[in-house]
């Protein structure tokens, strides 16, 4: 083989390698932004999660203030 053709033969195995790197990068890229979106979902049912056992804690209080008035009485 020629100096040419061997030339010619990593020149085409170097594109396709880039090109196969290229669609990686995209399909990485997609996957982040996936991750990014689940994240800010889950971020977001966390906050509501933790609203809630506040709620529920103060709801509590308030039960356990009626009983020990009840008891203190």
């Amino acid at each position: 083989m020629d100096l040419l053709a061997r030339l010619n033969e990593k020149i085409d195995g170097l594109l396709q390698k880039y090109e196969e790197l290229t669609k990686e990068n995209e399909n990485l890229k997609l996957e982040l932004d996936n991750i990014k979106e689940k994240l800010t979902k889950t971020e977001s049912e966390l906050l509501e999660c933790r609203e809630n056992i506040a709620l529920k804690e103060l709801e509590l209080e308030e039960v356990v203030g009626k009983i020990e008035a009840i008891l203190g009485k």
